[in-house]
């Protein structure tokens, strides 16, 4: 009987180890938890120049205003503040349009936990607070812009050609390995 019990338990445990390993190797590669951690920072100046925010509406009819000379300049859109979802988030979020009439969208003094697999999405999602919030920004029209550059800092995502800036109302840091939003901005027009 203990010859028995001895040759099950040594392939069994060494099994067991096997697998322990495997799973230990696994849970750090799809966490990657030292990344809470890890900082990146990237500082990126605006392409094209100093900004400035779109050109005033024209004066209401009858009335006269000042003739204005036209921006040759990258020129803000809309903007936002973000909001803090699954993790602390904060920052600014503009959408500019460059002068060469591309768009990008700009995140400023962005301050955010590192994750795996973190991503820019724009998306037509209405931002919420709190956990209502987290999951809800690729259930609608989102684009994609990329991986995101650092976790902290100042960053462009240029828009696809395609992508009409005006279909969309929000950009989140978004964590596609986990389907969660590390924060949020609801973009505002200027």
């Amino acid at each position: 009987m203990g010859r028995v019990r001895k040759a099950l338990t040594g392939p069994l445990v060494i099994a067991v180890l096997v697998a322990a390993v495997g799973g230990v190797g696994f849970g750090l590669y799809w966490f990657q938890p030292w990344k809470l951690w890890q900082d990146q920072t990237v500082q990126e100046a605006l392409p094209g120049g100093t900004e400035t925010s779109a050109p005033p509406a024209a004066a209401p009819s009858g009335e006269t205003s000042a003739p204005s000379s036209p921006a040759t300049g990258p020129q803000t859109l809309a903007s936002g503040e973000l909001i803090s979802h699954e993790h602390a988030t904060s920052g600014t979020v503009k959408l500019v349009r460059l002068a060469d009439g591309s768009f990008v969208v700009r995140l400023e003094n962005l301050d955010t936990s590192n994750g795996p697999d973190l991503r820019v999405l724009l998306t037509d999602a209405p931002v919420k607070h709190g956990r209502a919030g987290w999951r809800v920004f690729d259930d609608g029209k989102h684009v994609s812009l990329g991986k995101l550059k650092g976790n902290k800092g100042s960053q462009n995502y240029d828009l696809p050609t395609e992508v009409n800036p005006s279909d969309y109302g929000s950009v989140s840091i978004w964590c596609d390995r986990f389907d969660v939003s590390f924060g949020a901005a609801e973009l505002t027009r200027v």
